[in-house]
């Protein structure tokens, strides 16, 4: 089995692209701390009894004013740089995986649907589409965020602020799956296999789900690749801004946002650093996901 996955044409394709390998390797190491962030981490930064505020603003420990139990040195608050980033990274992966999910659901479903039935319900479903395309996706965020926070009661705004977050970012997303999946089940649903389901009496939710579905799954899941980039992009700027995670529960985009406050008083590592591991992260993911676009690409071969 291993030896079969090693001889296959994605394996080949894997070791001769050089970035890949490196963009892969990186993404794990990203991944990797961000899932062990609350075992490997120096310090717990969510811990408010443990940060000591003497600490704060402390250099990184290469600098002679710096500490060697904090090797990328300390915000505002005295919480290591390094474990904010991991513990910031996981909140971002784990918001950008959510959303990408309740975007490939909804996109699915509605291109499905679409594809399948045709007619009006085609025409209504697309035409939503083509609207939301003329906005940018973080408006569209923006809005939706603005709308459940107002909905919600003022005091579970923190609460359920990564929630909302994921609404946010997922609706925002849905289109491209819906118009690619759209797409490609008009073109199965006039092959044979189709037509044999039909005739023998299947019903159209059945058949969607065991013969077009399988057969549309492709591209979405290389659109998913790319669209987790992404969607992280989004939360970091949602954040940035203010209306994404609060700063008790810090992402990449909320850790920058802090630290650009003390930019021009000379404290730039609160904010390079973060910076920095956001760039790694989205860059890597998406050198993968166009490896994986082009290696799945039929004609590219």
């Amino acid at each position: 089995m291993i030896r079969q996955l090693w001889d296959s044409d994605l394996a080949w394709s894997f070791r001769r692209s050089p970035d890949t390998v490196v963009a892969a390797f990186l993404t794990l190491v990203c991944v990797g701390a961000a899932l062990l962030a609350p075992w490997v981490s120096p310090q717990d930064p969510f811990n408010m009894a443990g940060l000591n505020l003497n600490d704060a603003f402390m250099p990184p420990a290469w600098d002679e004013k710096g500490q060697a139990q904090y090797p990328l040195g300390t915000d505002n608050q005295g919480r290591d740089i390094l474990s904010t980033i991991m513990h910031g990274a996981r909140i971002s992966l784990g918001v950008g995986l959510a959303s990408v999910l309740l975007s490939l659901v909804l996109g699915v479903t509605a291109g499905l649907l679409s594809g399948y039935y045709g007619g009006r319900l085609d025409a209504v479903i697309m035409r939503i589409a083509d609207v939301q395309l003329s906005f940018p996706a973080i408006l569209i965020a923006l809005l939706i965020d603005g709308v459940a926070r107002v909905m919600l009661p003022g005091d579970r705004h923190d609460e359920l602020a990564i929630p909302v977050l994921v609404l946010a970012i997922g609706f925002a997303g849905w289109v491209q799956y819906a118009r690619t999946v759209r797409g490609s089940t008009m073109v199965e649903k006039q092959k044979e296999y189709v037509q044999a389901a039909r005739v023998i009496g299947r019903r159209p939710l059945s058949i969607m789900l065991a013969h077009v579905l399988p057969n549309v799954l492709g591209p979405v899941l290389v659109i998913g690749t790319i669209h987790i980039a992404t969607a992280i992009i989004t939360e970091a700027t949602l954040s940035f801004l203010g209306v994404g995670v609060p700063a008790t529960r810090p992402s990449l985009g909320t850790l920058i946002r802090i630290g650009n406050e003390f930019l021009y008083s000379g404290e730039w590592w609160i904010t390079v650093f973060p910076g920095v591991a956001l760039v790694t992260l989205v860059l890597s993911v998406n050198l993968v996901g166009d490896w994986l676009r082009d290696a799945l690409n039929p004609k590219l071969r």
